[in-house]
């Protein structure tokens, strides 16, 4: 080895010692005939001490090292003068007494600090040099904890972790294909996968009851900040069990990873039903460290003359605690808010209660101060808070007024970091209608089994079947999901069919299951979390791209490769690929 400590591990019980270590240099300065490096490497940083005075060249030399060069150091442990609190190495140096330049480094084009002076894409290009920065390196670091607490928890109660393919059969529900053209098979194609779903439940066909695998995936979909094109789950499937079975192992698994990663107890974990989190939330995955919930307010605040109310599907709003001091400046802006196109409401309706029972509201002109009063009480609003109510079709004003939660949440302080509060989100709907291509597709996967009490409906009312299936959130974010599958032949083959797939079509994309079906497939079901999205959930990032060694830009390229890139003609001739023009 080129060392023999790292520039992390030294301390004051290693006084006078002989050290040797490597590293890259932070910082050279140079403060009278003394010159200090600070070398850096993976574990921490080091004070390098030269004097001129003790040796004059191996000074001189060190003065010449720049930023990045990679050095090795010889030489003795000794007590810092100028004890440094903010380092584990804080309280020693080294005093050099043998300097070899391993590497010389340009001057990089950003500044290798906590605090960088590089954009996002400068960084992107240069993503080597950012991983050296502190707060990336400690997020890689984590990543590499939490994956381990992962293995450590599912090896203990009995899973498996099982490889599966990369190269699959691309098939046509959920999100699009990355496509991968064959060689050998010219004119064919393979697919990367979006998740290992259909091998999972073959391994469960199998007899490997409990499986896992901390796997990539992929998906050709469009970039967001929690979103990228290949990104890490952590797959699981059981057999033998039922949804309450999935939960409860599943939730054991939450509460370890936050006792072993974060020091945080997680009480049990509360569950919500579909229905219930769009009523009171507006959106499938409610960020609960805040109340402020949905009221319905149809009996309230129809048949009077306000057009706008009486015309709509649903009028709900929620209360905003001691926020009737609110100015009309700031009750404008959240009009505005709700208004911008990525919303699309069109107003806002905002009641300001104030004190002895008295109301002063934007629709004034339409509801007294008893009209004003009965909505107090039905919203269990108080002097000095601000109702906000918002009105149109069901679905889309529950989205819109969901937003405006979330805005006034951020507004409010509410959602406060370094609080989680992780919430089962149960009972989803089976089908999602489309109207454009007027047909059911599968709000989860074609693989999910209906509520059992529900399979009846799949003959005559397919859109108010119920599924088998669940989600984790924490704090707003959808963390993981999963369901009770499908296990026998005739059931599959009837979802197939409410897909709008003729018998040929399911046989031909997913006959090697529905066979496998016939070969005594157990009862089983499973969850998928995001890796990625838990890491940054669990320390407080807004984007899953800081948990990512090497992540993909918005627009799905890898800047540092410069990636997708053109292929050589060569290349597709071999591929029988002849469309392309270059």
């Amino acid at each position: 080895m080129l060392r023999n400590f790292t520039c992390g591990e030294l301390s004051i019980s290693n006084i006078n010692q002989q050290v040797t270590l490597c590293g890259w240099v932070q910082k050279n300065r140079k403060l009278g005939g003394m010159t200090f490096i600070d070398l850096r490497d993976r574990y921490g940083i080091t004070q390098l001490v030269f004097n001129s005075e003790q040796n004059a060249e191996l000074c001189k030399t060190a003065e010449q090292i720049g930023r990045e060069w990679v050095i090795q150091a010889k030489g003795i442990v000794a007590e810092r003068y100028n004890k440094n609190k903010n380092i584990p190495t804080g309280e020693i140096e080294i005093l050099v007494a043998e300097l070899t330049v391993l590497n010389r480094s340009e001057i990089p084009p950003f500044t290798i600090e906590d605090e960088s002076d590089g954009g996002d894409e400068l960084r992107m290009k240069y993503r080597y040099l950012d991983l050296r920065r502190n707060p990336v390196k400690k997020n890689i670091i984590f990543r590499h904890h939490l994956a381990i607490e992962v293995r450590n928890y599912m090896n203990s109660i009995g899973f498996l972790e099982i490889e599966t393919p990369f190269l699959i059969k691309s098939t046509p529900e959920g999100a699009r294909d990355f496509i991968v053209p064959s060689r050998m098979n010219q004119g064919e194609f393979y697919a990367l996968p979006q998740s290992p779903q259909n091998f999972k439940q073959l391994l469960m066909i199998s007899g490997y009851d409990r499986y896992f695998q901390i796997v990539r995936c992929f998906r050709d979909e469009d970039l967001r900040a929690d979103r990228q094109p290949e990104f890490t789950q952590i797959d699981c499937e059981m057999s033998f069990v039922e949804q309450d079975d999935i939960l409860q192992t599943f939730e054991g698994l939450v509460k370890h990873v936050f006792k072993k990663v974060k020091n945080i107890e997680i009480e049990a974990i509360p569950r919500m039903t579909f229905e219930e989190a769009m009523r009171l939330y507006g959106c499938d995955k409610p960020d609960t460290r805040f109340d402020m919930q949905f009221v319905e307010l149809n009996d309230t605040l129809k048949h009077r003359e306000f057009s706008v109310f009486n015309h709509a599907e649903l009028i709900v709003g929620i209360v905003a605690k001691g926020c009737a001091n609110y100015s009309r400046k700031q009750l404008d802006a959240l009009t505005e808010f709700v208004k911008r196109p990525q919303i699309g409401a069109g107003g806002l309706v905002y009641v300001v209660c104030q004190q002895e029972d008295t109301y002063k509201s934007s629709v004034d002109k339409f509801y007294n101060q008893e009209d004003l009063k009965r909505l107090a009480t039905k919203c269990n609003a108080e002097s000095g808070d601000l109702i906000l109510i918002m009105s149109g079709d069901t679905d889309k004003v529950r989205k819109q007024l969901c937003e405006l939660r979330l805005e006034m949440g951020k507004q409010l302080d509410l959602r406060k970091a370094g609080v989680y509060k992780p919430l089962w989100v149960t009972d989803f709907p089976l089908l999602e209608w489309d109207d454009e291509t007027l047909r059911y597709y599968a709000k989860h996967h074609p693989f999910t089994s209906p509520k059992p009490e529900h399979i009846p409906l799949l003959e005559t009312n397919p859109g108010a079947v119920n599924a088998n299936a669940y989600d984790l959130v924490i704090n707003g974010t959808e963390i993981g999901g999963g369901s009770i599958r499908i296990y026998n032949k005739e059931l599959q083959q009837k979802m197939f069919s409410i897909l709008g797939f003729t018998p040929e079509e399911a046989q031909q994309q997913f006959g090697f299951l529905m066979n496998a079906f016939q070969y005594g497939s157990p009862p089983h079901g499973g969850i998928a979390f995001g890796l990625d999205r838990m890491c940054a959930i669990l320390c407080d990032s807004e984007s899953i791209r800081d948990f990512i060694a090497f992540p993909k830009n918005n627009s799905g390229r890898d800047t540092m490769l410069d990636a997708p890139a053109k292929i050589s003609k060569t290349q597709l001739d071999e591929l029988g690929i002849k469309s392309l023009n270059y």
